[in-house]
């Protein structure tokens, strides 16, 4: 078994999908760091990699009973045991994994380039360790309005990422209000050269339609957009208020 020492790590909890464990240049500065003062590092095939990094589905048995009590959290001069915490690597991504005693990777972070480099280095004449398990649910993964597909947050800022899932959450609250009138009204909002042809909508297709213009990529455009549909609803403001007050390390 190999291990890494002094591991930064910035832990995002319950998150599937890989594209929302931030890398090390877009960590805040209000963001709970913490130091794992030992890891173990394993090396797994690349559909295990990808299985553990966008699902939260249960680890092979094997690799839970593989790390148990073996990673050590460093806080106040003292040394916490963890009951099942791993940095697992398929040679290209990586990721260090914290089960917080669960058999799900319910907590994951990124690395600092520096520990990126030595792991990567440490791992590149070794072996991948065959663990057997079920990849069904990542294959057959299913995406929605609330949880994107990848291609949809490619490319974007932390920032961007959570504007643009913010503007899905409203987006769908305005599918469930079933208001056909609201929805050409917004529809309208964001093309408004297609007035007229919005105006003859079903309900549906209006809805269809405007997330279908709306879901590639991120412009000042849909920034001014998402803060003009959440107006008057407060959870959503306070949302779009932390957002705006985040600063980058």
């Amino acid at each position: 078994m190999m291990y890494l020492h002094d591991v930064w790590v910035n832990w995002f909890e319950g998150e599937e999908n890989g594209y929302n464990v931030c890398h090390f240049h877009e960590w805040r500065k209000d963001d709970s760091v913490e130091l794992l003062d030992q890891v173990p590092l394993l090396k797994v095939d690349p559909i295990l990699y990808n299985y553990i990094e966008n699902d939260l589905s249960e680890l092979p048995q094997q690799l839970l009973d593989d790390v148990f009590q073996k990673a050590y959290l460093r806080k106040n001069h003292e040394r916490a045991q963890l009951e099942y915490c791993f940095v697992v690597s398929d040679g290209v991504g990586i990721l260090a994994v914290d089960t917080i005693g669960y058999n799900i990777p319910i907590r994951k972070s990124r690395l600092i380039p520096r520990q990126e480099q030595l792991a990567f280095e440490m791992l590149e004449n070794q072996e991948v360790i065959p663990y057997s398990f079920n990849p069904s649910s990542t294959v057959h993964k299913e995406f929605h309005i609330l949880a994107p597909e990848p291609e949809l947050m490619n490319g974007l800022t932390r920032k961007e990422r959570q504007l643009k899932q913010l503007l899905f959450m409203a987006l769908d609250q305005l599918y469930t209000s079933q208001n056909v009138a609201e929805i050409r009204y917004w529809y309208t909002e964001w093309s408004p050269d297609q007035y007229e042809e919005i105006q003859m909508l079903e309900m549906e297709t209006a809805w269809q339609q405007l997330f279908e213009s709306i879901k590639y990529g991120w412009t000042n455009k849909h920034e001014q957009f998402c803060e003009n549909l959440i107006k008057g609803q407060p959870f959503f403001e306070k949302l779009w208020d932390m957002e705006q007050g985040h600063k980058v390390n």
